[in-house]
């Protein structure tokens, strides 16, 4: 997963990179875990799979995102690795992971939320730029 965080003065400002637009979503998920955790701490032992499908790739990638922050909360799981299938505006993804361990997993930042603020699409450059709500 690629991705690099960019200045901001209060929340986590991502870019994600990948060469097709699945692998910048499975990025940018992993983006998203690593401001959480140290994601190379986390054992891939379970599965969980997402279908969602939206109006827009902007709305399918904060939809993406959120369910994956609600596993978070709820299900107190993190997530180290997202294989991504999208087609025309619907996703599927394999995401594994395991349960939140506080003495496993060191913890960072606390992500609230996705937003559509600064939300951008950069196909030319293969990346897109998200804001987390930290």
């Amino acid at each position: 997963m690629k991705y690099r965080l960019l200045d901001h003065t209060a929340d986590a400002l991502i870019e994600a990179y990948g060469e097709s637009l699945a692998d910048r979503y499975a990025s940018a998920a992993y983006a998203m875990f690593d401001q959480m955790t140290d994601v190379r701490k986390i054992d891939l032992v379970g599965e969980v799979k997402v279908i969602i499908s939206a109006d827009s790739r902007e709305r399918l990638l904060v939809d993406f995102l959120e369910e994956l922050l609600y596993l978070h909360d709820a299900e107190n799981l993190v997530f180290g690795r997202f294989i991504v299938r999208i087609r025309d505006l619907s996703l599927e993804a394999t995401v594994s992971g395991e349960e939140f361990d506080v003495d496993k997993h060191p913890k960072k930042a606390v992500v609230k939320g996705v937003t559509y603020h600064e939300l951008t699409f950069d196909d030319v450059n293969k990346k897109i730029v998200l804001l987390l709500d930290v």
